[in-house]
């Protein structure tokens, strides 16, 4: 396909640069913290920013029966259709929850504060700028007068930060969307048609409490725990011989993320417990990594034979990797990206893993693009002060409409 400059489109998007800022400023001002994943007061006000952009919009509750089993409290997700004429269905997703804000911020997380052309505000980069983006884009394309083929949709969902089992992986396993191709959220800077996968695993090493006065007499789990630690931080150093040959992604990671256990100071452990992730890369092998990683601690935990382990899987998800479907989409991006943002933007890949990967489970062609600026780093995401300039909304936004417009020509 050619990219093509559409005039009307670029010039109706920058007439409405206040607006879009306005709408993302509204979103931020709504908590969305995932924990405790209680999100639909923030879907009831999407849904009431998006009806007054003249959009139509379905609520897809998700049951209390489910959201207990994932320890979630609130989870309403969004869709938007809008149908220009027979063609491919093409699926635009952004999720509204976000991680808790924390501490050291400088501006109110959700004061949406602007400052030296930067907007701050918890989700403002990740990833409410992008419902922002992907909205304004549909409302040029309607604006436009341009003969379009297909179907575009905006997929709202509110369960990203716990893994997107009840957002995208739910509205497709119901059969509530069937696309032929989505563009998730991403950064202004590339498109992403590959990322990482990720398994969670829980250990737990239990022993015998005893007093501290004759510590002998229990089984110290944490004096195990620390040896299986000590065996997986030195089996990590090997994680670097393994990159990737895709641009972006690196090598595989593994961190230890939380640790908890013990009664009191005086007291010999009986119990420790810590969870933790290790990324992978789009060439391994999902089942292999973690019969790799459970033989690791296994092998660690038998030098304390008396202790006992039991580990859990929490969470597995499947890397993305590049599809030939999704090219035509992704060069679309990669040219308009380029000419609007002003330098090179090229296809590739990054360590995170994202939402993207339930619509590759569903055989459905997925790239990345939307608001954002280099690097997560400079975006403060997950950190105190995120950040997002306001050039970069705009620019993608462009980018955004004017790609579905060719990818959607008759």
């Amino acid at each position: 396909m050619t990219p093509t400059d559409h005039p009307a489109i670029r010039a109706f998007l920058q007439a409405r640069r206040d607006a879009q800022t306005d709408f993302l400023a509204e979103l931020v001002k709504v908590p969305s913290d995932n924990p405790p994943c209680d999100c639909d007061p923030h879907a009831r006000r999407t849904a009431e920013l998006l009806e007054a952009l003249g959009f139509t919009v379905e609520r897809h509750a998700v049951p209390a029966g489910l959201l207990r089993t994932h320890n979630l409290t609130s989870i309403t997700n969004l869709i938007v259709r809008r149908r220009f004429g027979d063609g491919p269905v093409v699926a635009l997703n952004a999720h509204g929850d976000v991680v808790p804000p924390g501490e050291g911020w400088t501006a109110d997380p959700y004061g949406a504060e602007i400052r030296d052309g930067w907007m701050y505000g918890r989700g403002v980069a990740v990833s409410k700028s992008d419902i922002a983006t992907y909205a304004f884009a549909l409302v040029a394309l309607e604006q436009s007068g341009l003969k379009l083929r297909g179907t575009v949709e905006l997929h709202i969902t509110y369960d990203e930060e716990s893994g997107g089992e009840l957002g995208p992986a739910w509205l497709l396993q119901q059969g509530i969307s069937k696309p032929d191709i989505a563009l998730g959220a991403g950064f202004s800077y590339a498109v992403t048609e590959a990322h990482n996968g990720v398994l969670h695993l829980e250990v737990e090493v239990t022993g015998r409490s005893a007093h501290a006065a004759k510590p002998f007499t229990g089984i110290d789990a944490l004096e195990a725990a620390n040896h299986i630690l000590s065996a997986l931080y030195a089996w990590r150093k090997t994680l670097a011989t393994r990159a990737s040959a895709i641009a972006g992604i690196g090598a595989p990671q593994m961190t230890v993320g939380l640790i908890s256990g013990g009664i009191n100071t005086n007291v010999v452990p009986d119990r420790v417990t810590f969870r933790l992730d290790r990324r992978i890369v789009p060439e391994e092998q999902p089942q292999a990594v973690e019969a790799e990683l459970r033989e690791v601690i296994e092998g660690a935990a038998r030098a304390f034979p008396q202790a006992r382990l039991s580990i859990r899987r929490i969470m597995l998800a499947t890397p993305l990797t590049p599809v030939p479907a999704g090219k035509p989409l992704s060069d679309l991006l990669c040219a308009h990206a380029t000419r609007i943002m002003g330098e090179p933007v090229a296809a590739g890949g990054v360590p995170l893993y994202t939402d993207a990967r339930h619509y590759a489970a569903a055989g459905v062609p997925v790239v990345l693009y939307g608001a954002g600026p280099r690097t997560i780093e400079e975006a403060n995401a997950h950190r105190a002060d995120e950040r997002l300039p306001l050039t970069d909304l705009h620019r993608a936004t462009e980018v955004v409409a004017l790609t579905l417009a060719d990818y959607l020509s008759e």
